[in-house]
């Protein structure tokens, strides 16, 4: 369950040090982060821990990421953005 606490925390999580990801992963959490299933919100948090690199790679569709849970939380992330 995420508490006020753990969603603040969240939040700042979401500032990382590449801007292109702060206006992708901020929105995100305060647009979309509630209408997940917990599960999806836990593998959110799970996917803030990636390197930015990664991150970036990931979104931006450079790579692919090789785990599934994660790289669905990406295609859930991106096509929100699209949209």
């Amino acid at each position: 369950m995420f508490t006020a606490k753990r969603y603040a925390r969240l939040k700042w999580a979401c500032r990382r040090g590449m801007l292109e990801l702060d206006v992708l992963l901020l929105p995100f959490v305060e647009e979309a982060f509630n209408e997940l299933s917990e599960q999806d919100k836990e593998t959110f948090e799970r996917l803030l821990t990636c390197d930015d690199p990664d991150l970036f790679a990931w979104i931006m569709g450079h790579q692919t990421c090789q785990d599934p849970e994660l790289a669905r939380m990406v295609d859930t992330i991106v096509s929100r953005v699209k949209v």
